[in-house]
């Protein structure tokens, strides 16, 4: 198949092209803006047809949530509209496309995991225009699947554990989030989802990904510092009114991986295995 990644250069678009090695019998056209503008419904077309593109794997996303709540026009454009763009656009060519999406479509007053059929409620720009996203996908192309995901990090860009890593070495005290509840995603784990649903044929609908297991980001922290051997920085517990943001946070977003796990047969690592993986790497990488 001729299969087109948006968002290469993001975190999970770099693990995406990792992993494309290990599945050469695909030609993978990895695209950012650069090379592709998504929120152009024209330059989508012309690439899908003079590629004869048979599948999207969308990883490109306004993902900034405070700074959305000022570029609500652009968030939505990119989140929204250009994910209804691609849509269109392999729905002519009769071919198929996942959506990555976000737990922030949910307002976070769950008290037990999210399933795929619980009514979404999102209390951001971010999840608002990420909802918009996955609705214009499931309406424009029918071959299509959402992949809903958390807590993302990667030795890929920025991210919380890169963060966390750094603030330790640097800080002698640190205040972390201890009442908002999720579980972590290794962006590597959810790029081989993505490639099990390739291989073996998406299944149109909403499905939901992140590591196993439960944690707030305190705990999070504490396991990084650990992990890397960062002895010295005090993290003490915040809660949410401690740190405001512009953009709301669900205080709960584990979610359910029954339907993902049951339709590709697939074994999702624990979030502390694919953490200690992941920042080993990032310690090796610095030696």
């Amino acid at each position: 198949m001729n299969i087109l990644v948006t968002g290469c250069n993001g975190q999970l678009g770099n693990e995406m092209q990792l992993l494309e090695k290990l599945h050469p019998e695909h030609t993978y056209f990895n695209t950012d803006v650069a090379e592709l503008d998504i929120t152009n419904r024209e330059a989508i077309e012309q690439f899908v047809g003079d590629n004869a593109i048979d599948g999207i794997v969308n990883c490109a996303a306004y993902t900034a949530v405070d700074k959305a709540e000022e570029n609500q026009e652009f968030c939505h454009l990119l989140n929204a509209d250009a994910p209804g763009f691609l849509a269109e656009a392999i729905e002519k060519s009769g071919g198929w496309m996942i959506q990555v999406s976000t737990d922030y479509v949910f307002d976070g007053t769950n008290h037990k995991p999210y399933v795929e059929t619980d009514p979404v409620c999102p209390n951001s720009t971010y999840g608002r225009t990420k909802l918009a996203g996955e609705q214009a996908v499931l309406n424009n192309c029918k071959k299509s699947m959402i992949i809903r995901t958390a807590w993302l990090y990667s030795t890929f860009g920025n991210n919380f554990v890169k963060t966390m890593i750094r603030l330790g070495r640097e800080k002698a005290e640190l205040g972390v989030i201890f009442d908002q509840i999720g579980t972590p995603t290794y962006a590597h784990d959810l790029a081989v989802a993505i490639f099990a649903a390739i291989s073996n044929g998406v299944v149109s609908g909403i499905y939901h990904f992140s590591n196993e297991g439960v944690i707030s980001w305190y705990d999070f922290t504490k396991a990084i510092h650990r992990i890397a051997g960062i002895s010295t920085c005090h993290v003490r517990p915040l809660h949410t009114e401690e740190y405001p943001t512009p953009a709301a946070r669900p205080h709960y977003s584990v979610l359910d991986k029954t339907k993902i796990k049951q339709t590709y047969n697939i074994e999702i690592p624990y979030w502390e295995e694919s953490l200690e993986v992941c920042v080993n790497k990032l310690l090796n990488d610095k030696q």
